[in-house]
């Protein structure tokens, strides 16, 4: 069975740090991108970070850029988002994504064509 599990949520204060995993299993995706998305209480699921295959480029939703990076390790079939200066606006429910384009990340709606989610894992972030 081919998933994505998130893991890395947790509790944080506002200015804290986290950094977020999502680990895929029953095969690699080492020549897909990976997205992040973060869905906040009573709100649509809106775009994070995408990183294309062998982190050629990186794409960032404006709200998190400077403050997030997305990384990849494809050896470990493990990706990252690693969130720094948290604001309890970035509290959420976070997902990763794949897909075999990167462009489906950076073009509107971000979200177009992508095949796998994971369950997604929660942030919390208090003031």
């Amino acid at each position: 069975q081919v998933r994505l599990v998130e893991s890395g949520g947790g509790l944080v204060q506002a200015g804290g740090s986290l950094r977020l995993s999502c680990t895929a299993s029953g095969r690699t995706f080492d020549t897909y991108a990976v997205g992040w998305f973060r869905q906040a209480s009573g709100k649509e699921r809106e775009f994070v970070a995408a990183i294309s295959r062998a982190s050629l480029s990186t794409y960032y939703a404006d709200s998190v850029k400077g403050r997030f990076t997305i990384s990849r390790n494809d050896d470990e079939n493990t990706y990252y988002l690693q969130m720094n200066n948290l604001k309890p606006e970035d509290a959420a429910v976070y997902y990763c994504t794949t897909s075999q384009y990167y462009a489906n990340y950076v073009q509107t709606p971000h979200n177009r064509d992508l095949e796998l989610w994971g369950q997604g894992t929660l942030v919390t972030v208090s003031s």
